[in-house]
């Protein structure tokens, strides 16, 4: 019942040895920009509300913010192009920094898109929430939060059950934006091309107006300030370089035209928004956003036979940039948990936030994307402008060092490849651009929630590091090990043993070959001596979220994990044993042991099965987060399955 029900919600089990699962899970260029441009096509809702609020009274330069914003988004754009021609297998700011930078670079990078991703949920989930209840009695308002909460529970589910799904379910929503916002863009300054003489006149008097009173250094440190706080605008440009791995064959061409996509919506979106600001002549009120005040201006009169098309009009257009803004939290659900699992894969994050689920999604990431961004609203209590605020920063550190680290790439591959006059100016506008943006950001809203935002980074950042040398001291118990037990064993001389099916059996899960597989295979000698004429390793192939690349990648993993079994068969002939191996190839180590485990107990019924297990001198409960209990989960299984199933302890000594 159980799995009937858990199947009805999140869907069936996928196989990754089907040859044709790749190409069923990734999306075309225009399902990519629906699951990762609709978060920076949805900024539209906030970025220019929050550029426009700044400007106060000196609404004239609305006119060069949006020239400004337009030329931020192609230079952005741009400039992660290039960075998906030369990292095609994904990764974005992560891996560019890490490649180009250093890990240290990388991890405070990634680290960074992390948190950036959990607060692109809680600012679309805000901000959308915002929208709805802007045009609902005030009462309601109690009951935010709750929606909030059920929303992000429900993008949860549809995220576990598989991208692809999630965005297929949402792309109505985002067809229902395209189509309202074109009307409202378009018609919004259609309607006003008459008043074009009286716009320029407002902004050339407006100028010399600004100029007197504030100084060209007071007008353009105010230019700069709403300039910055617009910052959310370019929020989701990288989320595509991110993804790089759900993108149909062949991936950077589809990824590049999601780009482009994503940037001229985008950039059409946000500068026409503000444009229509001026043009409307929208002054800012308390509880209401700026876009529902612009089509209030725009469309709240409109009748057709007496019937006030005009409020559906407005309702359906804020209803689609609500819908919107839900659906680009798709972007954090799907890129957080793809750069954890990266960051995983470099051991700077526990090891199982690069496994995947049944389902080929990446279960714990999607879980804690969720829950993280449930605490932040509950936090900031839904408070949009204390969440931009904090959500700025960190895509502009990550957009920072990732042009860094290829202006650094160009000036030193100058003389090798000629493309290079092509693309540095680009990284380095960029890296001008998002850096200034970032400094005005940190200095003019420090104390209004950014300190937050850098104080929670550095400690995860440092959290990290932490991780970081932790593996790497096991690693090296483990390398110690493996050296101390290396002349214990002699090579294999004269005819290789041959297994008898009656005779007692030893059946041993090994991952790679390594000092733990072989302190299991002597500490079976020492508990039994001469009893097991057998011995049969069992090890899986694991295809994580990092190495699912293809159906390539899936025959290297079986390739190796073929020649570390034969290793090990090696090394037991070497000690008198007969021997052979099993093995499958998946995407979850126990099923597949389990499954394993059972056919060679109907083939060799005096079977015992053994499994290593990493014990701590001194244990601590983050450890069972940090190293899987495999082990003792298999034994478990097997015993219920009526087999004798037993875990060896392996002493790992690491610095205190």
């Amino acid at each position: 019942m159980y799995k009937r029900i858990r199947n009805f919600i999140l869907g069936a089990p996928r196989s990754i040895l089907d040859p044709t699962i790749h190409h069923n899970i990734s999306l075309v260029a225009l399902l990519a920009w629906v699951g990762l441009g609709a978060d920076g096509l949805s900024s539209s809702a906030y970025g220019p509300d929050e550029a426009f609020r700044a400007l106060g009274e000196h609404t004239y330069l609305a006119i060069f913010l949006a020239l400004a914003t337009a030329f931020t988004i192609y230079i952005i754009s741009s400039s992660y192009s290039r960075i998906i021609e030369h990292f095609p297998y994904g990764g974005g700011g992560y891996m560019v920094a890490t490649k180009l930078l250093g890990p240290s670079a990388g991890v405070v990078s990634g680290m960074a898109l992390i948190v950036d991703y959990i607060l692109t949920i809680s600012v679309s989930i805000a901000s959308g929430a915002d929208q709805v209840f802007s045009v609902l009695p005030p009462e309601w308002a109690n009951y935010k939060l709750i929606v909030e909460a059920v929303v992000i529970g429900i993008l949860v589910i549809l995220n576990l059950r598989g991208v692809k799904e999630s965005v297929a379910v949402l792309t109505p929503i985002f067809a229902l934006f395209l189509v309202t916002h074109a009307i409202l863009i378009f018609g919004g300054i259609g309607s006003h091309l008459f008043a074009v003489p009286e716009v320029t006149h407002h902004i050339r008097t407006g100028t010399q107006s600004g100029l007197g009173t504030l100084g060209m250094i007071g007008m353009l440190s105010l230019f700069m300030k709403a300039y910055a706080m617009g910052g959310g605008t370019y929020t989701g440009i990288e989320a595509v370089s991110n993804g790089l791995s759900i993108m149909r064959e062949p991936k950077v061409a589809t990824a590049k035209r999601t780009m482009v996509l994503m940037a001229v919506s985008l950039a059409l979106t946000a500068g026409g928004i503000m444009l229509c600001y001026l043009l409307f002549h929208v002054t800012p009120q308390p509880g209401k956003t700026m876009n529902a005040l612009l089509l209030q201006a725009f469309a709240g009169d409109w009748q057709v036979w007496g019937l006030p098309v005009g409020h559906a009009f407005v309702a359906l257009t804020l209803a689609a940039e609500a819908g919107l803004l839900f659906v680009a939290a798709q972007a954090g659900f799907i890129d957080g948990p793809r750069v954890m699992a990266n960051m995983a894969s470099d051991s700077w994050l526990p090891h199982g936030f690069a496994q995947l689920s049944n389902r080929l999604t990446m279960k714990n990431g999607v879980f804690l994307m969720g829950l993280a961004s449930m605490a932040t609203l509950l936090y900031t209590r839904g408070n949009i402008t204390a969440l931009v605020t904090m959500y700025s920063i960190n895509v502009f550190l990550t957009f920072s060092l990732t042009n860094l680290g290829m202006t650094r790439f160009w000036i030193r591959k100058r003389n090798k490849m000629p493309e290079w006059k092509r693309s540095l100016p680009i990284h380095l506008v960029a890296l001008i651009l998002c850096s200034s943006i970032l400094v005005v950001v940190i200095v003019e809203k420090f104390e209004h929630g950014a300190w937050l935002t850098l104080l929670v980074t550095s400690v995860l950042v440092g959290l990290c590091f932490w991780i970081k040398r932790h593996y790497q001291d096991v690693r090296m118990s483990l390398k110690g090990l493996e050296d101390n037990m290396a002349g214990a064993v002699d090579a294999p001389t004269g005819p290789r043993p041959v297994l008898r099916k009656t005779a007692p059996t030893a059946v041993m899960l090994v991952s790679g070959f390594g000092g733990l597989g072989m302190h299991g295979i002597l500490a079976i000698q020492q508990l039994f001596p001469g009893h097991f004429k057998n011995l049969i390793f069992i090890s899986v192939g694991v295809v994580d979220a990092v190495s699912m690349k293809g159906v390539e990648e899936v025959e290297r993993i079986r390739e190796r994990t073929q020649q570390q079994l034969e290793r090990y068969v090696a090394l037991a002939n070497g000690l008198g044993l007969a021997a052979d191996y099993r093995m499958s190839v998946g995407v979850e180590v126990l099923s597949e042991a389990e499954k394993l485990s059972k056919e060679i107990a109907k083939e060799y019924p005096k079977a015992m099965f053994f499994a290593n297990k990493l014990i701590f001198e001194d244990e601590k409960w983050y450890q069972r987060l940090l190293h899987n209990e495999t082990g003792y989960q298999l034994q478990r299984l097997l015993q219920f399955a009526g087999l004798q199933a037993m875990v060896l302890p392996v002493r790992v000594f690491t610095k205190r």
